[in-house]
Order: C-alpha cells, then structure tokens, then sequence
C-alpha cells in the first residue's frame, strides 16, 4: 500500500492570539496541518505573561471582555470559569437580549486545577493633580470638588458650545475630541497624556484612531451610564450594550494572559499541529501569486524551510515586506518600510505597600490606573494584584508595573535597566504613590512595536493591503500583522473568520478586513 497523501499545510507565522486561534481553528475545522513558527520563547505576543521570581507581569494590560458571543464561548472553552465564583448566576446582556450565565457550571472542566478564568472586577481611574477621577469622566460630586467650581462649570460651558457648534469637519484626533468632550476638558484630560502615550500631538493623529479606540464615548454617554446604574446595576460579564470603557466585569486567566495561549498553544500540539520557538521568519518564497514556502531563522543561526500551501501572517508588515520573494513594488514597499510603531518599557516594582489607599484605608481597587501627570513621563500603572491575587507570590506585597511609552531605538529605549529603575521609583516617589524606601524588588520588560501608529504612511495602507491581498493563499491577521490597533477579540476574529473563508472557498478576504469596524465587533457602538 502507497504512503497516504500528506495533509495540506499552513504556516503560521507568529504564536500571539491570530496565530495560535488561526491553528486551533485549523484542527478543529480542517484537515490542514498547522505549522505555528514563533520569534520569541513565549506565547501570546503582546498578550503574553512574563514571570519574575513568581510575580507574573501582563504587558499592557489585558481584560479578557467581547461584544462576539463567539469569542466569549472560545476563551470558555479553553479555561471554564472559576467553579469557587459563585453558585448563582449572573445576567449576561445582549444589546435587547440577556441571558443567564451559572457561574460554577461551565461544561468543560479544568485539565488542571489552576486552568481557570477569574470573574473581575473592573476599575480603572485617572490620577491628576494627586487625586484620582472616575475613568471616563463622569461629572460625579468628586470630580466637582476635585476640579472646583470654577474650572467644572468652564468645562461644562465649553461642552455645550461644542455640541452647539461642532467641527463640522473632524480633521484629525484634536478635532475628534473636543467635539466629544469640549475643548476645557480635552485640554485637561487628553491632549497632554495623548501627547505622552504616542510622542505626537492631538493634531498630528488621525481622527480615525479616536473612531476606532473611543467612537461613541462621550460625557452624555457617560452621564447616561451611571443614571442607568441607579437604576439597574450592571452584573453582566459580556455587557455588549456598554461601551468597552465603562465594563463592570470581565473574565482573566487566574495565572494571567499568558496562560490562555499557553494552554491553546499544548491543544494544538495535542491535535498534531506543531508550535516552534526561536523561529524569526526571514523568507517568504512566491510563486504564481501564491506564497510556496516560508523561511525561519533559528537563535542557532540554522534556517529552515517550510513547504506551504496557506500562510497565516500575524509579523509586522514592515518585516512581511521585507521577508516577501520577490519583494513588493517599491511604492508598496515604502508604504510598509514607513508604518510607524509605539514602543512599550514596563518597570515592575515589588513594594512592601502603596501610600494611596482606598477610602476605608485597604488597598486601592484599581486595575491599572492612568497618570495624567504632566511633571513625569510615566502613563499608566498596573496593580497585578487586582487584576488575579496569584500574579504575586507574596500577598503581603505590592506588585505593580510602571508603563512607559517610547520609540524603539531611542534615548529611553537604550536607557540602561538601572537607570530606568532609579527613574520610575523617582517619579511614582515624586507623585505620592509610594516612598522610594519600599521598593524590594525591579524588573526592567521592552516590548517592541506593541501599537502600531496611525500616522507616517499609515493614511496608504488601504493600497498597500490591496496589493498583499492579492497573494491568494497569505492571510494577515492580528494587531501587527494587520497594522490595526486591534484587542485581542478582534485578532481572534481576524483569525476565525480567514479560517471560515478557507473552509467555504472564499476568495474575498474584505470580511477579515471589516473586523473591528462593524458595530457588533468595535469597542462601542451606534444606538
């Protein structure tokens, strides 16, 4: 008897929420043997979970929260929710609909006992001045006296003249937001800490960024929300009639991010597909507009070639650009070659306590916490012990990460770790979150092109996908490989539904691409 034919394969490039959701998919759904070849030693890409010295570090901060009951259902499947949650159930909203969810009675079981997702609770809030404002700004009792008089009925003036008198034309992200919230309180809340998070002023960034990150949120929306919560607290976990900025709950891997693609990255190994690290794909072979083989690079220097018959790219689309033989037209080319990225430092600090405190003097609630502060560099601060108790080995410690944003390659980036350490003790010391004598412990994590920029060639990506949507068999997903400012959910879709068009023949590849700009998937949505 001859040997069987071979499956057909796919190469997936990149183990973050695209790839590993692409071969998961592929498993399930498919006979295409997945190949997933991953740059670094981790899963998860941005949604990974570093560890050091058993306190666990989620980079940037995930809640794992979706408007797509498909998404939803899928991270449930992998990690059930925590059996000790609670016997009742909560009501989950849909837009007009709910449903209940039992929360000790997910179908499937943890493989292991800690293979769990915690129900959270979110809060998030701005700390300026030294004091801390509901995130988004409500015009709450606290945020009158914290502002004062004077300067809450300047912001509430400049509101109503800018629903009054709008900018008929939204040119760019300044124009976008002062129509939302008035000119008084983008000056206040906004403009600065923008500047600070993506190294560009308000003007120079498109108004489609604040249409994709923020569409619909407003201060009537947010007035709006906490009158309904009189009325009806919100116990829902999917809560997809709220804007994603104003969700009460949200589900988290006990152990962290990282700990869903860990455990989808061994289901894929279980299923047969493979998951190889070290792997940097440095060659992309072309032959009659398809992709025909991939080229992995390994730390040992080795390459490696993969025979393909589908590509699954999640690598940013510089580094796809570069990789492609032949390579793109040159005005393509340099559409790619000038995609601008935001780069990611996280400081973690172990600190015996914080000195801001919760009202009855415990530990403050926070998720993470936005510092507005125009006198240090830092933009925001996690508190992993809110986010799941185990991200710290010892409970009677603090466990905090400091975020920094910066471009790769320059004079913070190459800041020497002691440096950047001896800095972000300064500046939390110098803000009255802690006393430099607390700190026990430091870790130094860079993260590099963590958010893809909507500025430089980004206004002509629209014709750089076109053409790379015409290498039939190559599917770009996730935040990168998309270059799209993307959750994870919406890297998981991306993933999913190209999965879907390869299993019902579909060429068209502009439903992957609408990911994330049709109501039911964006952060918020038109009423």
């Amino acid at each position: 008897m001859g040997d069987e034919k071979s499956p057909p394969v796919a190469v997936i490039i990149g183990a973050g929420p695209a790839g590993l959701t692409a071969a998961l998919e592929l498993l399930r759904r498919t006979g295409i043997h997945p190949v997933v070849l991953e740059a670094e030693d981790i899963n998860g890409g941005i949604s990974q979970t570093r560890s050091y010295k058993g306190n666990r570090i989620d980079i940037g901060g995930h809640r794992f929260f979706s408007k797509s009951d498909r998404v939803m259902d899928w991270w449930r499947g992998i990690l059930p929710v925590d059996p000790e949650a609670g016997q009742g159930e909560v009501e989950i909203r849909y837009q007009n609909k709910s449903r209940r969810l039992a929360l000790a009675g997910d179908s499937v079981k943890p493989e292991h006992p800690d293979e769990i997702l915690l129900v959270r609770s979110r809060t998030s809030r701005i700390y300026y001045g030294r004091r801390f404002y509901d995130y988004p700004i409500s015009l709450s009792l606290r945020t009158v006296r914290n502002l004062g008089f004077l300067r809450t009925a300047k912001i509430g003036f400049s509101y109503l003249r800018a629903m009054l008198r709008p900018i008929p034309e939204e040119r760019n992200l300044e124009d976008f937001l002062v129509n939302r919230f008035g000119r008084e309180l983008y000056a206040t809340f906004f403009r600065d800490y923008t500047h600070k998070v993506w190294g560009r002023t308000c003007a120079e960034i498109p108004a489609e960024w604040g249409a994709q990150r923020i569409k619909g949120l407003s201060i009537s929306r947010a007035v709006g929300h906490a009158l309904r919560k009189l009325v009806s607290p919100v116990s829902s976990l999917s809560q997809k009639d709220t804007e994603t900025s104003l969700i009460e709950y949200f589900l988290y891997p006990k152990l962290g991010p990282g700990q869903m693609w860990d455990v989808v990255a061994r289901k894929v190994r279980e299923g047969g597909g493979e998951v190889h690290y070290h792997q940097r794909v440095t060659g992309i072979e072309r032959e009659d507009g398809k992709v025909s083989a991939v080229i992995a690079t390994g730390a040992d220097g080795v390459e490696t070639r993969h025979t393909c018959d589908y590509c699954f790219s999640s690598m940013p689309i510089r580094e796809l650009s570069r990789a492609l033989s032949p390579g793109l037209p040159p005005a393509f080319a340099e559409i790619a070659e000038n995609l601008p990225y935001r780069d990611f430092i996280t400081v973690g600090l172990l600190v015996k306590r914080l000195r801001i405190t919760a009202e009855d003097g415990g530990m403050v609630p926070d998720n993470w916490i936005y510092i507005q502060e125009p006198d240090v560099r830092l933009g925001r601060l996690q508190i992993f012990n809110n986010w799941s108790p185990y991200m710290v080995a010892d409970p009677d410690t603090v466990w905090i990460g400091l975020e920094y944003f910066c471009n790769e390659g320059d004079d913070f980036w190459t800041m020497a770790d002691d440096d950047l350490i001896a800095l972000a003790i300064r500046e939390l010391a110098s803000i009255d979150i802690i006393d430099a004598d607390a700190v026990t412990d430091h870790v130094v994590i860079r993260m590099p092109k963590a958010y893809p920029a909507y500025f430089g060639s980004y206004p002509r990506l629209g014709e750089l996908v076109g053409e790379l949507n015409g290498i039939e068999n190559m599917f770009l997903v996730g935040r990168n490989g998309m270059h799209r400012y993307n959750n994870q959910d919406h890297s998981m879709l991306a993933a999913m539904t190209a999965v879907d068009n390869i299993v019902a023949g579909i060429s068209d590849k502009s439903n992957i691409w609408s990911v994330n700009t049709e109501d039911s998937y964006h952060e918020s949505k038109e009423d």
